[in-house]
């Protein structure tokens, strides 16, 4: 009765267009006033429970580091250094979009942010330059999903949290799938710029290369600052984030003097505002999590999956599937809430190690970013690029095959995205 009522319930506050996060407080509030045994104060407890932990901390730091970058010139220094990699290619602006998008992903950890803040340097940069205003826009939103699988990560922070796994296990993890989505994504790129011909740059002399490649390297160093001080063990991921908006602050606002003082009540504002959204969702679809827990949920669905089948390879299949399904329709963070506690029992039952799990289910979700018809960066993107829904929807489907491309590698191939963190001393829960 209480899993239908929630099931119900969900739909209907969907379908009338409720906010994602009220949609996950007040289904189960609703699913709990039909049970009638349970007190409601229990819901408040459990969200701010959810919310009272540490490491979730390091969430509004990283997205406080990544609007101060782009406000303080750092956004821009970034693009300069890439153009000088790869500008003098055929296609250089869209090879500079996607090599930007992994630069930035070492530092902010989202998606979102990084499409506004590359979007809105880049997208009319490319259209100026004679790209096509749907391939501007799909290249944008396609590279993003690299922000939350490089290192730092803020979707792996909340499966770490909700997995117990190791969040520097998890950040390493990261690495090989984000480099591969990039190099997928590139040869998208390579096929069109040569199809329809594509400006390049012309290749820099030494002495720019050079007055470039100083300019941007206080960038450069942000995110291995951040990483190397995660991986030495000087800080905690929480601390690292605190050290990237610290530093953000002192080269932008000291050395490029591109922040000013004004300019910091705006960011402020602008990071609590998006931190907030993402913590109430955070507390709100923990009520959703705990109520299928308390249902016994995850163990009903590891029973029904391995009667059908025992399969791995048809269980991760299908559970690609699923997950794609679920990101397109449905925020990342409350899917990850939701799921995890849901999924993580079959997947270890079958054999797939905890770490592994993580990338693919948040390689799955970030992807539903950029998959039509209502995945937020695509919305990003054509308010940016000026192009409408199903004109993007038809520009990105090349780069969505890429990035699945990706998915499936890393889902069926373990030993490949196990090796990083393997060599930094994770030892596999499952072997």
């Amino acid at each position: 009765m209480v899993v239908l009522t929630l099931i119900l319930s969900f739909v209907f506050f969907l379908i009338i267009g409720v906010p994602i996060a009220f949609v996950l407080g007040l289904t189960p509030l609703v699913a709990l006033l039909t049970q009638g045994d349970t007190p409601l104060v229990l819901v408040a407890q459990q969200i701010f429970t959810a919310m009272d932990t540490p490491i979730l901390m390091a969430i509004p730091f990283f997205i406080l580091a990544g609007n101060i970058m782009s406000t303080g010139g750092m956004t821009r220094r970034l693009v300069s250094f890439c153009n000088i990699l790869v500008g003098s290619f055929r296609g250089g602006l869209a090879y500079i979009n996607v090599v930007i998008s992994m630069f930035f992903a070492g530092i902010t950890g989202a998606a979102v942010a990084d499409t506004s803040a590359i979007g809105s340097i880049l997208i009319p940069a490319m259209k100026k330059d004679g790209y096509d205003t749907d391939f501007s826009a799909a290249v944008t939103a396609t590279s993003s999903t690299i922000g939350p699988i490089i290192p730092p990560s803020i979707p792996f922070i909340i499966y770490g949290v909700l997995g117990e796994v190791s969040i520097a296990s998890l950040f390493l993890a990261g690495f090989v799938p984000g480099v591969m989505l990039g190099l997928f994504q590139m040869a998208v790129v390579w096929y069109y710029a040569r199809k329809r011909n594509y400006p390049k740059s012309r290749l820099p002399s030494l002495r720019q290369a050079l007055r470039v490649s100083l300019d941007a390297g206080l960038v450069l160093m942000m995110p291995l600052i951040i990483l190397g001080g995660i991986l030495s063990g000087v800080f905690t991921p929480t601390e690292s984030a605190c050290v990237a908006a610290f530093y953000a602050v002192v080269i932008s606002f000291f050395v490029y003097k591109d922040l000013r003082l004004r300019d910091l009540p705006r960011i402020l504002i602008s990071t609590g505002a998006t931190s907030s959204l993402v913590m109430l969702v955070i507390g709100t679809a923990s009520i959703f999590s705990w109520l299928l827990a308390s249902e016994e949920i995850p163990q009903f669905v590891t029973q029904t999956m391995l009667a059908a089948t025992d399969n791995k390879f048809l269980i991760l299949l299908l559970l690609n599937v699923l997950l794609l399904i679920v990101g397109t329709f449905m925020e990342t963070t409350a899917s990850l809430i939701i799921l995890t506690p849901v999924l993580l029992p079959l997947m270890t039952k079958i054999g797939v190690d905890p770490l592994h799990f993580g990338v693919i289910i948040v390689l799955n979700l970030v992807i539903g970013l950029t998959t039509p018809p209502v995945g937020v960066c695509l919305f990003i993107a054509c308010s940016i690029g000026g192009t409408n829904l199903e004109r993007l929807s038809r520009a990105i489907f090349p780069f969505l095959l890429a990035s699945i491309a990706v998915l499936l590698i890393c889902t069926y191939w373990e030993g490949l995205v196990m090796a990083v963190p393997e060599y930094f001393g994770y030892k596999p829960l499952i072997h």
